[in-house]
């Protein structure tokens, strides 16, 4: 671990490159740009003290999805892959620090998904009609937004390889309880303190739960997480969590629990991180699928929309966690 410094203008990685280290910023701002120096470049955000960036790619193994630049004197400490276990160990606080960062990048994200989609709703409602009051815009911006991107496409299949390749009940667990079919781990709209990890059995996610409009969003197995952004993010549930299998085991991991289930088994540590790593190029996907629907309907102009376009809109289903 070094700290690192850049000068304004300096490109610090490259979208495509293969990454090696994440970097948190000790002094000033960093861009994260798509599509660099091209005609059609982006700032996607800045960065400013405390924050990391380049931990994705580094957590999965995978090419930069963008490019950083120094917008002003940077210094920013570089940890390479080797040294994560280092960097946890000599400030255990850092693992919840990444965590968050990853889990505010994906409540972000989720925002504009739920826009984008709400849009193809919208187009859907009015049979592809996409003059209603104030859609035509949102059309053109996220059509903008697919236009820019160069965002890869595929999923990482090292971050399949993570979170597939051991059990998530062996080894240390942070507290493990078992429960009885319908039991509702937590409600939409409650404030969230901790995360879930499945041990046996399954769980379903729903929208409205109890009520007429009641939605499944998911049915969740062994070996995967839930209730994350509630945790890190002290976000209000974003869905009712319910025990769809008798006998039921679900490991409970909260912010006070991490620091002695990193010492005690750092492979979960890296699962969440992975997880989370996962969901975010996942979404990303998603919402860029997304903005390619209305790409095609922007372009498609004045001219009425082909029957292809029309069968895309209506046959879009949300995959926000799939």
């Amino acid at each position: 671990m070094t700290d690192k410094q850049f000068s304004k203008g300096d490109i610090i990685f490259k979208e495509g490159d293969s990454g090696e280290c994440l970097y948190q910023i000790v002094e000033g701002t960093v861009g994260v740009y798509s599509a660099y120096g091209e005609p059609d470049e982006q700032l996607l955000t800045e960065l400013g003290k405390g924050k990391f960036f380049g931990e994705m790619a580094v957590i999965e193994a995978y090419p930069r999805s963008a490019t950083a630049v120094a917008l002003d004197n940077v210094v920013a400490t570089e940890i390479k892959s080797g040294e994560m276990t280092e960097y946890f160990k000599k400030d255990p606080d850092k693992i919840m620090d990444i965590m968050k960062s990853l889990a505010g990048r994906l409540k972000e994200l989720t925002v504009d998904y739920g826009e984008v989609t709400n849009a193809i709703t919208e187009l859907r409602l009015n049979e592809g009609n996409e003059k209603a009051p104030g859609l035509i815009e949102r059309i053109k911006k996220y059509a903008t937004i697919y236009k820019r991107s160069k965002l890869a496409d595929q999923l990482s299949a090292e971050a399949v390889r993570k979170l597939e390749q051991k059990g998530h009940a062996d080894g240390y667990s942070a507290k493990v309880e078992s429960y009885g079919k319908d039991t509702v781990i937590f409600k939409e709209g409650e404030k969230g303190s901790c995360m879930y990890d499945i041990h046996g059995g399954s769980v379903a996610i729903y929208k409205g739960f109890g009520t007429p409009d009641e939605k499944l969003l998911t049915t969740l197995m062994p070996n995967q997480f839930f209730g994350e952004l509630g945790m890190l993010g002290d976000d209000d549930r974003s869905g009712t969590a319910v025990v769809l299998d008798d006998d039921t085991t679900i490991e409970i991991i909260c912010p006070e629990d991490l620091k002695e289930l990193f010492e005690q088994n750092p492979a979960k540590v890296e699962m969440v991180l992975a997880h989370l790593s996962y969901r975010l190029r996942r979404l990303t996907k998603e919402y860029m699928k997304a903005c390619g629907i209305l790409y095609k309907v922007s372009e498609a102009g004045e001219n009425a929309l082909n029957e292809e376009i029309k069968g895309e809109i209506k046959g879009y289903k949300e995959s926000l966690y799939d």
